[in-house]
């Protein structure tokens, strides 16, 4: 039998179990698709020794679930950093790794500007160690690529020093820990900020998140060399898993942009298919991974093509659904957040727009509030008072199907709901109607 061992050797594994933990949790080892006994065990045990704390686990009795559920319970609120960084500090290594990553710092720190050579001969007259001068300087060279060390060339020789500590940079500029503090609690890539406060040992005690959604670290890991390739303006080659089913996929196309769902924190990426000649909304926690491609020499017209969509977006559909208007489930309903801070709305490919009329009983006076939030929220849409209490409001989309979610929530005013969508409105009566049965099982 293999023994367990806590570490791993691919943060890609570690990050298909602990989504399906935190964010698909509430389940007995049974349900774990795919996975055998031993490995859900092994797993299991890894996620309680990195996120102790987190981890919670009831017992069903009955049904099909019957057993213990295992699953992650993390308010944002309360915290003062992101616990699943852990997982990414979770790498294996070997003893000469190990070895020689204490002993090529302590000794630059003594002796800095060295060769490669002059390392391996220093530690052996230092430490009383033997490496293989080719393993330093593969070490050196990484970690010169990773910031930990700066490489000159100096005529035909290579030296090495260590880069000057965060704490010398931080004494510097006063105000940088407090960005640092906030930069890992939020943004993309909130790691790097953690590893400096663990670096210089200091903490967040200033800042806490109310709705924030730490699962975003998960998908890090992709979400670098896709913002490299727009960055560079090439194409990427994505090898995609299906969020539906268990097949895999191959997908090329030109990265534009990420969207993030304010409602439910999903992340979405803004791809030109060149094969098909539209855009393509894939959703980021579904790319396992990411292979850059050709420049692209055309990036900035299809750029300006993507913004002069945006008018026309509801969620993250970009065309409108076919004929029977039946496209599988509505996306977000929600403003969907680029990176840079500004709002967009994504759609669309020069598909035909449809045109969505929504009337609503809304008290006047004393409901307000439901006007109000029309105009924040209706994306544009033309709101008009068509008779006392009673106002429509009226909007044109590329797919009317992704508005559903939203026009549930007015459902109790809502007079009719209309469309050139000719299933929208079937739709809609049809979600009502399993509704009310859910409520009221023994009425026909």
């Amino acid at each position: 039998m293999s023994e367990f061992h806590e570490l791993i050797k691919s943060f890609a594994k570690s990050r298909e179990y602990v989504r399906d933990f935190f964010v698909y949790g509430f389940k007995t080892r049974d349900e774990f698709g795919g996975w055998s006994s031993r490995t859900y065990d092994n797993e299991r045990r890894r996620l309680e020794s990195w996120l102790s704390g987190y981890v919670r686990q009831e017992y069903t009795g009955s049904g099909t679930a019957k057993g213990k559920n295992i699953y992650l319970s993390i308010d944002s609120n309360l915290l003062d950093t992101n616990p699943l960084y852990r997982v990414w500090k979770a790498k294996s290594f070997t003893d000469n790794d190990i070895m020689l990553h204490f002993y090529i710092l302590d000794y630059l720190r003594k002796s800095p500007d060295r060769t490669a050579d002059e390392i391996t001969d220093g530690l052996l007259a230092d430490y009383g160690k033997i490496f293989d001068p080719q393993s330093v300087r593969r070490k050196c060279n990484q970690y010169a690529a990773e910031g930990m060390l700066v490489k000159e060339k100096k005529g035909k020789e290579v030296l090495y020093r260590l880069n000057p500590p965060f704490q010398e940079l931080l004494g510097a500029h006063p105000g940088l820990k407090n960005a640092i503090k906030l930069y890992q609690l939020f943004s993309p890539h909130g790691v790097i900020g953690h590893t400096i406060m663990d670096t210089a040992s200091f903490q967040n005690d200033l800042f806490r998140i109310k709705h924030n959604f730490f699962v975003h670290t998960l998908e890090d890991e992709v979400l670098l060399p896709l913002l490299q390739a727009m960055h560079a303006h090439r194409a990427v080659l994505l090898h995609v898993k299906s969020t539906k089913s268990d097949r895999f996929l191959d997908t090329e196309g030109i990265p534009l942009k990420i969207f993030i769902s304010t409602r439910t924190g999903r992340r979405y990426l803004c791809l030109y298919l060149p094969s098909k000649k539209r855009f393509a909304a894939i959703r980021l926690d579904a790319v396992k991974t990411v292979t850059a491609g050709a420049p692209c020499s055309d990036y900035i017209n299809i750029r300006e093509k993507l913004e002069n969509h945006k008018a026309s977006a509801w969620g993250v559909s970009f065309q409108s659904a076919p004929s029977s208007c039946t496209s599988g489930h509505p996306a977000d309903r929600t403003t969907l957040h680029a990176l840079n801070n500004r709002d967009f709305h994504l759609k669309g490919s020069g598909r035909r727009i449809e045109h969505v009329k929504l009337t609503l009983h809304i008290r006047e006076g004393a409901e307000a509030y439901i006007l109000n939030r029309l105009r924040r929220e209706g994306k544009g849409g033309v709101i008009r008072r068509t008779a006392p209490d009673t106002f429509t409001y009226e909007i044109d989309v590329f797919d009317a199907n992704e508005m559903l979610p939203w026009i549930r929530t007015f459902i109790g005013r809502i007079v009719s709901v209309e469309s050139d969508c000719p299933l929208l409105k079937e739709r809609f009566q049809r979600d009502l109607l399993t509704t009310y049965r859910l409520y009221f099982k023994d009425e026909d």
